[in-house]
């Protein structure tokens, strides 16, 4: 049912209130991650055959960039082809660059990065062939360099993954390719098998079942973040017109689970009354309305009335929506204000499914309201960070004190012994400020 609250309404901070983990979902990831650490590749198509109905024993993708190129329609080709020099132009400036400072007795310290070298992708392909997530995941892993990187996907009972995906991954840089969904998929990239060796970390979306599994295997690998269904919040003034923010509201209600999540804070009930006519009626004219109405009888969409934009923005605040959309007034100016969200869209002509397509940001964001402690996916996230200290012998001798201090309070005589041992006997000094390592 569609509802219009006040934003002091206690349905608001009900609505705000999100399951992290199923029971079900970590009950059936315990099962199946301990059974593929195991038993290996047997019980990946086992897993495989029993829940995406492929009974083939090859799991390896075999693709090739240009005939895939050539088998798909023209213009979806170049649509793949715009997102991913969107993405990747966008990645690219995000890196973040190595950098020193001088010591204080003229030594230097600071960052730098080298990229991983083996990551993994998951990319939905159940209720939708997510061929965009394949450009918002492994785009990102290959603009920070990474030379391997494996994409698993589910393909149904044929094992055919859909063209357009597979080309979308071709294009942006993975160099394996396996028709595994699910929870078996992240337990083969997680433990590894003789088909797939094991990856360092796990990046992309998933249900609930795929979250569980990537939760779970957390120290195995590295991940990204754990996510659950889709959603948007949108703040509107009504300086756009209700038919857009309705649209809007909808775009995330069709992914598919049934539990996504779109709130419209609007500043006049008269707005408000106005989006959820949209709301009801171009529900009527979607392809997958049946999946949509699931979400509004659900509650899953609801609009609240704010006093103000102010008010409004501290409801979404609240919310820490993975989708943030401000249609008002002098967006940017009220985007200053946002605090917890995954990924702002700011002013009228910015649209969510820009982004989830052909910005350049990844789509790729934490939901659940894990936008108040997590961020959305970056290069970053394939790239590991090191600090370095180059020290002088005057840098050592100026923090020598404070060195063996700390070392007589937490008991670690070997570590006040590695500072102070260097300044006892003028030779080994010598050696030291040669370059020479005393044995």
């Amino acid at each position: 049912m569609l509802k219009i609250v006040d934003t002091d309404s206690p349905l608001v901070e009900r609505f705000n209130a999100r399951p992290a983990f199923p029971e079900e979902a970590e009950t059936a990831a315990r099962e199946v991650l301990a059974a593929v650490r195991r038993e290996g590749d047997a019980a990946v198509r086992r897993y495989v055959a029993k829940f995406e109905g492929f009974k083939g024993r090859d799991l390896r993708v075999a693709f090739d960039l240009k005939a895939l190129e050539a088998s798909i329609d023209k213009g979806v080709a170049a649509a793949v082809r715009d997102a991913h020099r969107r993405v990747m132009r966008f990645a690219k400036a995000s890196l973040r660059a190595a950098w020193s400072i001088k010591t204080p007795r003229g030594g230097s310290e600071g960052e730098f990065y080298t990229p991983m070298d083996r990551v993994g992708v998951y990319v939905p392909g159940g209720t939708a062939p997510l061929a965009s997530t394949s450009i918002h995941t492994v785009t990102l892993a290959k603009a920070a360099g990474v030379k391997e990187i494996v994409a698993c996907t589910p393909a149904g009972r044929t094992g055919e993954v859909n063209p357009v995906l597979l080309y979308a991954l071709a294009l942006a840089g993975a160099t394996e390719v396996y028709r595994v969904g699910g929870i078996q998929a992240v337990g083969m990239m997680a433990f590894g098998t003789k088909t797939c060796r094991k990856v360092q970390k796990i990046a992309g979306p998933g249900n609930a079942f795929v979250t569980a599994a990537k939760r779970q295997v957390y120290g195995y690998v590295a991940i990204d973040q754990v996510a659950g269904p889709s959603e948007i919040a949108v703040l509107a003034d009504g300086s756009v017109p209700a038919k857009w923010v309705a649209a809007d509201l909808l775009s995330q209600a069709e992914h598919g689970s049934g539990w996504e999540k779109s709130l419209c804070v609007a500043t006049s009930r008269r707005f408000a009354e106005e989006v959820k006519a949209e709301v009801l009626s171009q529900c009527e004219s979607l392809s997958r309305r049946d999946i949509v109405k699931r979400v509004i009888d659900r509650g899953g969409i609801l609009i609240a009335v704010a006093k103000s934009v102010a008010d409004g923005l501290e409801t979404v605040n609240r919310f820490a929506p993975e989708h943030f959309e401000i249609m008002t007034k002098n967006a940017l100016g009220v985007m200053k204000g946002v605090r917890a969200a995954g990924a702002v869209f700011a002013g009228p002509w910015t649209p969510e499914s820009a982004g989830d397509f052909v910005a350049g940001p990844s789509h790729v964001l934490p939901t659940g309201g894990a936008a108040n402690m997590f961020n959305g996916l970056t290069p970053d996230d394939f790239r590991r960070r090191h600090s370095f200290v180059s020290f002088t012998e005057a840098d050592l001798a100026e923090t020598r004190r404070s060195i063996e201090a700390f070392a007589k309070v937490e008991g670690l005589d070997a570590h006040g012994r590695a500072a102070t041992i260097r300044f006892q006997g003028a030779a080994a000094g010598k050696k030291a400020r040669e370059g020479i390592s005393s044995r």
